[in-house]
């Protein structure tokens, strides 16, 4: 049994792509596309269902769970990645500012979680560049942590925060 091959076109983390929207088992997911064909790791596996955020990428600039988007739905649309984060604010070759602060609070044990945390936390600064901790905990609270660092996720989205308002930048 032969698949036909479809594609789409979109830009990911700044640059056009063209995305293989089909595989030998149906349609392929961003998440696959990204992974396999593109090697972008940032983006993880983790439950498949869009429920965990470990897959969490930005599209046109809001938080998406890629596990659960057909390749073929970002036709045309801008994606970014854990990987294109720098480049998204002006930091073509250092971390992008909510990076900084997650490696500044220490926010990661065994960082399988840590993508949807980013994204999501670069998702709530493009939208709200002063979070208090509630809003934080209310945009974080989909993404799944197992490792305990909580507090300092927290902390770091807070950091994050004020280090884009005093470098002046938007997310």
């Amino acid at each position: 049994m032969s698949t036909a091959i479809s594609t789409a076109t979109a830009t990911v983390n700044g640059q056009p792509c063209t995305l293989l929207t089909t595989s030998s088992a149906g349609g392929a997911t961003l998440l696959h596309v990204l992974r396999n064909d593109l090697a972008l790791n940032g983006p993880k596996y983790g439950c498949g269902l869009g429920q965990c955020g470990a897959c969490t990428v930005l599209v046109d600039g809001v938080a998406a769970r890629s596990c659960v988007i057909p390749a073929g739905g970002v036709a045309g649309r801008d994606v970014t990645t854990l990987e294109g984060l720098p480049a998204r604010c002006g930091n073509q070759y250092g971390l992008h500012p909510v990076q900084q602060a997650f490696v500044q609070e220490q926010a990661a044990q065994c960082g399988y979680c840590l993508n949807g945390m980013v994204m999501m936390a670069v998702a709530l600064l493009e939208r709200n560049p002063d979070p208090d901790e509630a809003a934080i905990r209310r945009e974080l609270s989909g993404n799944l942590c197992r490792c305990g660092t909580h507090v300092e996720i927290i902390r770091a989205v807070l950091r994050a925060a004020v280090l884009m308002r005093e470098a002046g930048r938007s997310a």
